[in-house]
């Protein structure tokens, strides 16, 4: 992998229907071509995800949640500033997930100095493809906030 100073990770399923949401904004800056941005799609796998981040200074992580709040709810978390809360990333097939491995990372001194993660509320995560109507508006709101992060993390201020 390239050095990039910025790493955007989606996560997520692609034939668990709401579960793809993280892949498809992840496919969704892909194609932007955004300069010092490197793009991965991940399963969610917690050591899987550490190794991933491990040489990037800022990490923005999306994935789908399923903590039964409103459906297309989106959440955002700055790690340096707050907890991840595990009962929004519990969908997770790993019983090491998404906030077991920010914790772990954290308790190890091996966070990236800035990791962002978005959530979005899943409404279906049956077998299927495409995401529910309010998962799919929520995704495009979650790009747009997600540009503006690269654009801030470009500028060195990427916890505003």
């Amino acid at each position: 992998m390239n050095r990039h100073p910025i790493l955007i990770i989606g996560i997520g399923n692609a034939y668990r229907g709401d579960d793809a949401v993280g892949l498809r904004i992840a496919q969704e800056i892909k194609k932007k071509s955004l300069d010092h941005v490197n793009v991965i799609e991940q399963s969610g796998e917690g050591i899987s995800l550490m190794d991933s981040w491990k040489d990037a200074d800022a990490v923005i992580l999306i994935d789908a949640v399923h903590s039964g709040g409103k459906q297309g709810a989106i959440y955002r978390f700055d790690s340096h500033k707050q907890l991840i809360p595990t009962e929004f990333f519990n969908y997770s097939t790993h019983a090491f997930g998404v906030a077991e491995a920010i914790e772990l990372a954290r308790a190890l001194k091996q966070l990236p100095q800035n990791l962002i993660v978005y959530g979005i509320e899943g409404k279906c995560f049956e077998s299927g493809i495409g995401l529910s109507l309010e998962v799919e508006k929520s995704a495009l709101e979650v790009v747009k906030r997600v540009q503006q992060d690269i654009h801030n993390c470009s500028s060195r201020k990427c916890n505003e």
